[in-house]
């Protein structure tokens, strides 16, 4: 089986020497020619054209700055790929965009299936990366060893374009996460707190000790908010004090008004003796959708560590 592979910028280099190193048979491109000697001395083959790649390898793998270079490498793919032929997109990309061209290549008797990453440079270097993986189950089931040399959490998420609504899902919550945590550290550090001693004390509070997303299997997940560990009134309490401070140290708290005017919403709904979780029952109703799932599915994800 030959592999290709095309777009070797950082991420992309490193996947393609992990799976290289892991004896495959790979041919690689990138627009940059100058990048090819790290390839060739481990063992790959150049080519020179993405329509080459396409020629002669069984299994494709893209890793692309976004959904324009996919679309336009697409191009040069879907006139020379073979029929019964793999192609894993390993770009973060629009989950529309990758459901319209897998259907063109599917015409064609081509399987796509959008295959997104995370871990940065680093775990693309060591092969310790996520892999949220959507499209054919049985294609993902067949090729899964092939993604497993590039990355050590190999996960299938659903149909076409859930690997990357996945990723956009993780994306959007980490740098939020980051806005909102620049928020409420500014305002401890202007309040007088010395910066080292705030992080410790917000690492070794409630939330530090816990995996960021681990905390979603406690009451949301379940849709389950009885009883409450901690009342809706009195994280609203707090909120309403930590927006005071800010307010006199003149400290601008946008993520933090928001989540109490949530808050407030639910307490307005009589949920004030309700689980401090709730509040995030309004966002669902929002998106009209309903999120249930059973103790033993959140035992599963939990177990895998």
């Amino acid at each position: 089986m030959k592999l290709g592979f095309i777009g070797l910028g950082r991420m992309g280099t490193g996947m393609a020497l992990n799976l290289r190193k892991a004896g495959y048979d790979v041919v690689v491109h990138d627009a940059r020619k100058e990048i090819a000697p790290s390839h060739l001395a481990a063992g790959s083959t150049w080519a020179e054209s993405v329509a080459e790649v396409a020629r002669v390898a069984d299994v494709v793998f893209t890793s692309l700055p976004g959904p324009k270079e996919m679309e336009a490498v697409a191009e040069g793919l879907l006139g020379s790929m073979r029929r019964g032929s793999v192609w894993f997109d390993l770009t973060t990309n629009s989950p529309t965009l990758v459901a319209d061209v897998c259907k063109r290549f599917a015409e064609n008797g081509i399987s796509l299936l959008d295959a997104p990453v995370s871990g940065g440079v680093s775990g693309a270097s060591s092969g310790k990366l996520a892999i949220y993986v959507g499209g054919e189950r049985e294609v993902f089931e067949r090729y899964k060893k092939l993604l497993s040399a590039i990355g050590d959490e190999v996960m299938y998420v659903g149909v076409i374009g859930a690997g990357n609504s996945a990723k956009l899902a993780h994306n959007c919550a980490s740098f939020a996460l980051r806005v909102m945590l620049a928020e409420v550290f500014t305002m401890g550090v202007k309040a007088g707190v010395e910066p080292a001693a705030l992080w410790h004390a917000m690492r070794q509070g409630s939330q530090g000790r816990t995996r960021t997303f681990d905390g979603l299997a406690n009451k949301y997940l379940l849709d389950d908010y009885e009883p409450a560990s901690f009342t809706v009134n009195l994280a609203f309490k707090d909120l309403g004090l930590g927006l005071e401070l800010a307010k006199q140290l003149r400290v601008p708290m946008k993520f933090i008004q928001t989540a109490y005017d949530e808050f407030d919403e639910a307490r307005q709904r009589g949920w004030g003796e309700h689980d401090s979780r709730k509040p995030m029952k309004i966002q669902n109703e929002r998106a009209g959708i309903t999120i249930k799932i059973t103790p033993e599915e959140v035992k599963q994800t939990l177990a895998c560590g």
